[in-house]
């Protein structure tokens, strides 16, 4: 009896082991997070081509931005936590590069409302204008196909969850497309400048 309950016991063990190593990536990561951001570093995938408009009410895809690096976040514009975090680091990549006046190594920055009820063309327009968002650096943006919103955030690894209030409970980070579209790094909610151009010069897989 002994015998079989150490079997059984070492079994169990064993099936945790290897779940817990598939789940940490090997144990090198120790969040589902963290894990995603490794595997979308090792490799980079094809983001949903879906029709954007930004705060001017001009539409565009993410495919028109190919052949230079996008900053891309989720924010809606009602908050006044994670998305204000993000949205203030836009702010400074976005003073950065206009001072710097490298158009041709500029990085795209775009900031993508999942609030598809409340966050009209008026209202992004108004969040542009509160954090001095220009077109030709930063765009303010909504999915133009509300069906579109949810393939665009099950790409990017965004959950967002109602609250109830009236607002909603999100994750956040910046996401960088390379050259070819493709999400192929995630950085903190909080990265900075440099953060953003170290990981634009960071060779891509």
């Amino acid at each position: 009896m002994w015998f079989r309950t150490v079997v059984a016991s070492l079994a169990v063990c064993t099936v945790g082991g290897v779940a817990s190593w598939h789940a940490t990536d090997g144990l090198r990561a120790l969040t589902s997070e963290q894990a995603r951001r490794l595997s979308i570093a090792r490799s980079p995938r094809p983001v949903p081509d879906v029709l954007l408009e930004d705060h001017d009410g001009n539409e565009f895809r993410l495919a028109d931005l190919h052949g230079a690096p996008v900053a891309v976040e989720f924010i809606y514009t009602q908050c006044q936590t994670l998305c204000a975090l993000l949205s203030a680091g836009m702010r400074q990549f976005s003073a950065v590069q206009r001072s710097s006046g490298d158009v041709e190594g500029r990085v795209h920055l775009v900031s993508i409302s999942f609030d598809a009820e409340g966050d009209s063309t008026p209202r992004l327009r108004e969040y542009a204008s509160h954090y001095g968002a220009a077109r030709d650096t930063w765009r303010i943006a909504r999915v133009r196909d509300p069906r579109d919103l949810g393939p665009l955030l099950e790409a990017f690894g965004i959950v967002v969850i109602p609250d109830g209030a009236g607002g909603f409970q999100h994750n956040a980070a910046v996401h960088l497309l390379g050259t070819d579209g493709r999400l192929a790094r995630v950085l903190d909610a909080d990265a900075t400048p440099a953060d953003l151009a170290r990981a634009v010069t960071t060779p891509w897989p």
